[in-house]
């Protein structure tokens, strides 16, 4: 740790000088000591400041700064105030998870294919599936490759991108499960009554019926519902333009138009404007809100996320083409939605075949 002292001498010919001294203690041993000596006692202060704030910047002059843990490494990673804007609240909560397990302890500059095989057991074996652990290393590994172009610590990626074919082999990392749970009639039915009686609560202000209902038939994130805006209407096309969404390949600037179809334009129309955003509520809050219902009412594995896949598997149902679904879901590659389809509708492709020519 860095600190200075300040000595005031007075020297052979009677002028008082002041002599800054830094030292740089581990474990109460004195490892650096510096000192220079300066007329006056503001300007040895501030040598002293500056001195201790480049040290725990930099390191000691003339070594080696000290490697960081993998844990101080993710902390340095998610204060980065360009990559902390970044981080969304998966990514930050499996951080958090990441910097408090075993494998954080070790040094940087030792994180070898043996640590990330033990961890993927170890989480494998604590109940957490494939797909589970695979964020973990997915994190890590952004985190790794950050290391040396952003604060200078001499690591890299490469021992995450060469254990990563040997984790899928042995099955301790895998992709995620695709879900194609839907909400039954009954269940959007009990949905609502539920949300109208939390509605009802003092000081409650969300709409929530409204919005279940828009986030079924836009097949927007709750995320995108809640950040809609009233100056992004295009009235003529019944349609709002939608910014930043969710897309693999773009994480800025993914703005498109999406067209409000059936009852979606008239949920929208009839919100009051009040604000310069459409749905002017935490999204989080709607999520939660959702999220009570459902367990009050014993709803069993349903996710807000799944009202997307309901409104997308609707238009399909309404015989929508492909192309057209992905132009309101905003999917930039049609291979999720042809999974979808095929899933919701395998025996469309028989029929085709068995029609008269």
């Amino acid at each position: 740790m860095a600190s200075f002292t300040v000595e005031k001498r007075k020297t052979a010919a009677g002028i008082i000088r002041y002599r800054c001294i830094l030292r740089v203690k581990k474990e109460s041993a004195i490892v650096y000591q510096e000192s220079r000596t300066f007329g006056k006692l503001a300007d040895a202060r501030t040598w002293g400041k500056a001195m201790v704030s480049h040290i725990e910047v930099n390191g000691i002059p003339g070594q080696a700064p000290e490697m960081p843990t993998i844990r101080e490494l993710i902390a340095s990673y998610r204060q980065d105030p360009d990559i902390s804007k970044k981080i969304g609240r998966t990514k930050g909560y499996v951080l958090d998870l990441l910097a408090d397990s075993d494998i954080a302890k070790l040094p940087a500059n030792q994180l070898s294919t043996v640590a990330i095989i033990n961890h993927c057991r170890d989480r494998n074996g604590a109940g957490a599936k494939p797909q589970t652990v695979a964020q973990d290393i997915s994190y890590l590994k952004s985190v790794m490759a950050a290391a040396k172009p952003v604060f200078g610590i001499p690591v890299s990626d490469e021992v995450i991108r060469e254990v990563t074919p040997v984790l899928h082999t042995m099955g301790l990392i895998g992709k995620s499960e695709r879900r194609s749970r839907r909400p039954t009639d009954s269940e959007l039915a009990k949905l609502r009554e539920g949300l109208t009686e939390r509605m009802s609560h003092h000081g409650s202000k969300i709409p929530l019926v409204d919005i279940l209902d828009f986030s079924i038939l836009s097949c927007m994130r709750i995320s995108e519902v809640c950040a809609i805006r009233w100056d992004d209407i295009d009235q003529e096309a019944k349609a709002v333009m939608v910014r930043n969404r969710k897309d693999p390949r773009k994480k800025a600037g993914n703005h498109m138009w999406v067209p409000l179809l059936g009852d979606a334009w008239e949920i929208m129309q009839r919100q009051p404007r009040t604000d310069e955003l459409i749905f002017p509520y935490n999204s989080k809050s709607v999520t939660v809100g959702f999220q009570r219902v459902r367990n009050s009412l014993g709803i069993e594995d349903l996710r807000y996320h799944d009202l997307r896949r309901e409104g997308a598997s609707r238009l399909f149902e309404a015989g929508y083409s492909i192309e057209e679904v992905a132009q309101v879901t905003g999917h930039r590659s049609l291979n999720v939605l042809w999974q979808v389809y095929t899933e919701l509708f395998p025996g469309r492709l028989h029929a085709k075949m068995k029609a008269p020519s």
